[in-house]
């Protein structure tokens, strides 16, 4: 039961942070008007990279260590002054070489000096030691707490195009301030240590090993636009970015078990349980891929009357692209699964580089013909197969570790299921003119319509496996 609160309140977070911004940017839009979101948004851009590089890869390596050694108080506690402590030394390096960047720029001081109230608030994100301790209420109900705080100020701030700085120092000093407060709760877990006790870079090397494939996520998430931009003009970069804010609000519901999975995943490995490992690794697949595909199904059906509709008009062809890049969703969440949920707990890291990289390199060297002959469909297309390769990569560095077969045994049935459901909410849209009512319509019968052929078909594995899950 611990993993089904543990998903539900990270799925929860993680669509709430992604319906922020889609509440505050029309908002933002009309005050700051171009100039001012362009400035937010070029400044921000630059201080995420020091932020990247500062933070080493400890996010996801914090999680799994400390997932390792949370059953003794002692190694706990060594373990966490040292990641955290080295945290605060790459971060200081970070900031010292940010404050020269900045000295050199002739343009945009004033807010790249408050954006780097967000580099210096990542020195104390601590969230890592939250999940890999498997306690993801404390960071949820923390963050929303600030994000919601956040969320009033700007409406209550933001008035005019010359409130840019204070929009910006808004959104840095409350995303500082939630790190700040997640830090009276480690008190009641670990110990102080003697510094003299303490080896910091250790956890250097195997920090730096995770970053990589961080870098090359980014890499190609942000060249993306910037090919687009320059081949197409900014206006096919708009287009891609509106498609793919969407797919993350739906992606971050479905890749939610990998960030509750992995400290789980990681304890029992650490504990020598390996059919354990292997276990929640089927488990989470079939999990994953019943959200999926109905996810998918219906995000092709009701793309282009929800298009209209949430981005106007001038943005109609952000419905075929949203479309198309659909199919994400059930590659990145076999990816997840394996990658996140089994490599990476595993200690199997070079073959989880390895295959983002891969990914990344595919991408960018199919984005310049595809996007000189399809414009924005061709990155569309482009990430599509990427995230395809990535996946067919992972599964095939695990195919002699783990019961293939088990891992996708009954998706036949998630995918009939989606597509009968597809089915249905294409009919029922021919019965309503298009607007809101109709979609909220067609979702709810496409869900009921799912879940009614799904048990028809009772996929057993899947039965099985959502018992199992409840109870731990």
């Amino acid at each position: 039961m611990k993993l089904v609160k543990n998903f539900l309140w990270n799925a929860g977070y993680q669509v709430f942070i992604l319906l922020v911004p889609l509440i505050t940017i029309p908002y933002i839009s009309r005050v700051l008007g171009p100039t001012g979101v362009g400035i937010n948004s070029f400044t921000n851009s630059i201080v995420q990279y020091f932020i990247l590089f500062g933070s080493l890869g400890i996010t996801t390596y914090g999680n799994r260590e400390i997932a390792y050694q949370r059953d003794s108080k002692e190694k706990l506690s060594q373990t966490f002054w040292e990641i955290a402590l080295l945290r605060f030394v790459s971060i200081f390096i970070a900031t010292i070489c940010y404050l020269v960047f900045v000295f050199f720029s002739h343009q945009y001081q004033t807010f790249y000096l408050i954006q780097g109230i967000m580099l210096i608030g990542a020195a104390f994100d601590i969230s890592w030691f939250f999940m890999g301790m498997e306690d993801f209420k404390v960071t949820v109900l923390r963050n929303a707490f600030v994000k919601i705080l956040s969320l009033i100020l700007i409406f209550t701030l933001v008035k005019r195009a010359s409130d840019t700085g204070i929009y910006i120092l808004i959104l840095a000093a409350s995303q500082t301030l939630g790190y700040i407060t997640l830090w009276p709760y480690v008190r009641k877990v670990v110990s102080f240590v003697s510094f003299k006790k303490l080896n910091l870079f250790r956890h250097l090397s195997p920090s730096i090993a995770l970053l990589i494939p961080q870098i090359a996520t980014q890499i190609y998430l942000q060249l993306n636009k910037t090919m687009l931009g320059t081949f197409r003009g900014v206006e096919a970069s708009g287009f891609y970015d509106n498609s793919d804010k969407i797919i993350k609000m739906v992606l971050a519901i479905v890749t939610a078990t990998g960030t509750v999975l992995l400290p789980h995943v990681a304890h029992s490995f650490a504990n020598g349980d390996h059919a354990a490992v292997k276990r929640s690794l089927v488990m989470s697949m079939h999990i994953i891929l019943v959200l999926a595909f109905p996810m998918v199904f219906g995000l092709v059906a009701v793309s282009g009357p929800f298009t209209l509709i949430f981005f106007g008009h001038k943005f109609a062809s952000v419905g075929s692209l949203m479309a198309v890049e659909s199919a994400v969703i059930v590659f990145i969440g076999i990816s997840n699964a394996i990658g996140i949920q089994y490599l990476l707990p595993t200690n199997q890291i070079q073959s989880y580089t390895a295959s983002v990289v891969l990914g990344s390199v595919v991408n960018i060297v199919l984005n310049v013909p595809l996007i000189l002959m399809w414009g924005t469909m061709g990155a569309i297309v482009a990430t599509v197969i990427s995230e395809a390769i990535v996946s067919g990569y992972q599964i095939y560095k695990i195919r002699q570790q783990l019961p293939i077969f088990s891992l996708f045994k009954g998706i036949w049935k998630y995918a009939l299921s989606g597509l009968a459901m597809f089915m249905v909410i294409v009919v029922i849209a021919q019965l309503f003119t298009p607007g809101v009512l109709g979609i909220m319509v067609e979702v709810l019968v496409g869900i009921v319509t799912y879940v009614a052929i799904l048990f028809m078909l009772q996929p057993k594995e899947l039965f099985s496996y959502v018992t199992r899950f409840r109870k731990k």
